[in-house]
């Protein structure tokens, strides 16, 4: 149920140590809404188990849901945090026809559930698991909250795109908030301006909120507390499932919904991949084909499900999701201890 891969340095290093926790310095979480729910088991073995008594640091990079899952990962209690997100989104229910403000005040409240009292100053002050939400600044139309100058800008970007996309540079900046212990270093071939901004009590929620500010679907964040003034969106606009180079050494960890990979949100429907050699230290774990056919509708969760099926049908499905994705954990849990590296297939496979 569960495919491994590995950039060549990656599998080498693994091949000579063994899979352990300490071999890893980096966890990625990627865009995708309600398609996390495929690893939500992967997510609570990992946070719960495998890195349960880790001591040297841990950069957690996320966009849009991978933000939030890394809001999850930095509290004390990590496990508990992704229950108490998982049972909130699940059981989110819109209006029909849902207003952005309207989409955007469910979301305001889902992140109240998940901070709960005390996850925000938890947040701020690990030095071992550090979060890092990777949000959008937005320049030209994209920043406007008219639905049809919003659009003008979205066409733009996305022909900007398909030509070369390095051209997305001309509306939009990359933002990464992260607390004071991060030694986070990233480099982008495409040159998307990059900025750091730290974590404060009051820039926190609204800097995740805007990390999963969906455009067109949800409001952007507006003048986000201590940090340049401007309209913030979606993290997954740009970094969607990624494609930059981790400076840092040692090993990034990556479970992922899919074994597709797309850089950013315009590259959706594009053959473009993402460069190899970002990946070459890179662990992949995602669903297999096995796993989706075992499924009812023979796919993971997405956002159409809030249109095809009715709350009681999507909620009832997530939740079958979620309790199937038990076995990926399993199968991670079962690989750590018998070491079976010969279950690793070569990350190359997927990119060419």
């Amino acid at each position: 149920m569960l495919d491994i891969y590995a950039g060549k340095t990656a599998l080498k290093t693994i091949q000579e140590k063994g899979c352990n926790p300490d071999l890893f310095t980096s966890f990625l979480g990627a865009s995708g809404g309600p398609k996390w729910f495929a690893l939500y088991g992967l997510d609570k073995y990992i946070f719960g188990e495998f890195f349960n008594q880790r001591a040297e640091p841990l950069n957690i990079i996320g966009s849009s849901i991978g933000a939030f899952r890394a809001a999850c990962f930095t509290q004390h209690d990590p496990v508990s945090a992704i229950d108490r997100l998982a049972k909130e989104y699940c059981e989110t229910v819109y209006p029909n026809k849902a207003k952005p403000h309207e989409v955007t005040d469910k979301a305001r409240s889902l992140l109240d559930t998940l901070f709960g009292t005390t996850g925000i100053d938890e947040i701020i002050n690990n030095p071992t698991f550090k979060a890092h939400f990777i949000v959008t600044k937005t320049k030209g139309f994209v920043s406007s909250e008219n639905k049809i100058l919003q659009g003008l800008g979205l066409v733009k970007s996305m022909v900007n795109n398909r030509v070369k996309r390095s051209l997305l540079k001309s509306q939009y900046e990359r933002v990464i908030f992260q607390n004071d212990f991060s030694n986070l270093s990233i480099t982008d071939p495409d040159q998307v301006p990059t900025h750091i901004v730290k974590f404060t009590t009051n820039n926190m929620k609204d800097a995740l909120l805007a990390s999963g500010a969906i455009p067109m679907v949800m409001e952007g964040i507006d003048n986000i507390a201590d940090c340049p003034e401007g309209m913030y969106r979606d993290g997954g606009i740009v970094d969607y499932h990624f494609d930059f180079n981790i400076n840092n050494p040692g090993l990034i960890l990556y479970p992922h919904f899919s074994s597709t990979l797309k850089a950013g949100w315009f590259d959706k429907n594009l053959n473009r991949s993402v460069r190899a050699e970002h990946y070459d230290n890179t662990l992949l774990l995602c669903p297999s084909s096995a796993f989706l056919e075992d499924l009812p509708h023979k796919k993971i969760p997405d956002r159409t499900d809030f249109n095809t099926m009715s709350p009681e049908q999507r909620k009832a499905y997530w939740q079958y999701v979620m309790k199937a994705s038990q076995q990926l954990s399993q199968e991670f849990k079962h690989f750590i201890e018998t070491q079976n590296i010969s279950k690793i297939q070569k990350i190359e496979t997927l990119l060419t």
